[in-house]
Parts: C-alpha cells; structure tokens; sequence
C-alpha cells in the first residue's frame, strides 16, 4: 500500500515564488524515493488534474545543459502549474532509466556523433528504461485517476493508460530548441516518436 508520509508547503520555480506542497510516499517497491508536487490543490479538485511525470535529470534540471531540453520542461510546467493548478510527479529515473554515470558515458558518444538512443544503445542498454507504475502507484495513493497529461511522449500515455489511470487529455510541452540540443530533440521526435513541432 502507497502512502502519502509527508505534506510541506514551499515555493519553487525560476524566481522561488510560486506555492506548491512536496509529498514523500511509503511503500514504493523499488526504494526509490520519488516525490509529488502539488500546486493549487489539484489533488483535491473534482476535474481531472493537469499532470506531468517529470524523470529526474540532473544535468537538464539543475544545471541546464545543452544537452537536452529537461530544466526548460521542468520550468514550463511549473509556470503553467502556477496558473491552473496540477500535479507533478518528480521520479528518480535519470537518463531514461541508466543512471547518471551511464548517461555521462552516453554524452560521450553523444559528443563522437551518435544520438541520444544510439548512445544508450552502445552501451548495452535499450531507448527506454522507465517503469511508470510507482508514477500510478503515487496518483492513486492521492486519489487521483483521472488525469491530463502534459507530455510528447506517447510512451508515457501508453504506459499510464495499461496502468489504470485515464487520460482525458494530452497537452504538449514547446520543444525547447538551444545551442547543443537539436539533435537530441529530432532524435526524440524520429525515434521516439515524441510529438512536437520545431518552430
């Protein structure tokens, strides 16, 4: 049984200025000590909240590397979470599931010209190691099975919908094109089908 252990209020965001509560959860097999950040209540809200599964990436969110577009999905998402209210799910899954020292290996092959999938692939590991079921687990540890997306990955809806939770809809995030990174999103939009436009 999953268990919401502890609700803190505190501010995020770009500016630390928006409310939201972290959550910590009991009972998640794998250890892993994913969290739950809820903005304007949404968990209590009788519409189906906004929600995104955000894999933790140290690289993109912390530091904001030209290697992927992470910290900017991260910030829009919050920004947007300010707004209308919403659920992110912050899952201790770096890289897609390889770990960090693995995707820093990956960046080095990124670097001698594969692509993000090819990288991992060199590795020994295959496009996509994310397990979403504690991301279900921890929805409906808060009473929430009824959702709207915000992802590009149609991994993440195929995922959460085999899982029991219903997406009544799915809303994109901008592709977040900088210096270092396009090929790392055109390798996501042609292998990993994720769905968004280049402007």
């Amino acid at each position: 049984m999953v268990n919401v252990r502890a609700r803190v209020p505190f501010k995020v965001g770009t500016k630390s200025h928006i409310p939201a509560d972290i959550l910590s959860f009991d009972g998640l097999a794998s250890g892993k000590e994913h969290v739950a950040l809820i903005f304007r209540d949404a968990d209590k809200q009788q519409l189906p909240p906004l929600v995104r599964m955000h894999s933790e990436c140290l690289t993109g969110d912390v530091f904001h590397s030209s290697r992927c577009d992470c910290g900017e999905q991260l910030d829009e998402t919050i920004e947007r979470m300010a707004e209308e209210g919403g659920i992110i799910l912050y899952l201790r899954q770096e890289g897609r599931g390889i770990g960090l020292y693995n995707k820093i290996d990956a960046y080095l092959l990124q670097s001698q010209g594969m692509n993000t999938y090819e990288a991992n692939n060199h590795l020994g590991f295959g496009d996509d190691l994310r397990d979403f079921s504690e991301a279900a687990q921890m929805l409906k540890a808060l009473g929430v099975e009824s959702i709207r997306l915000i992802t590009n990955n149609p991994k993440k809806i195929q995922d959460l919908e085999a899982l029991g939770i219903s997406i009544e809809e799915v809303v994109g995030t901008k592709a977040h094109l900088k210096e270092g990174n396009e090929n790392y999103l055109r390798a996501k939009a042609s292998r990993g089908k994720h769905r968004f436009h280049f402007d």
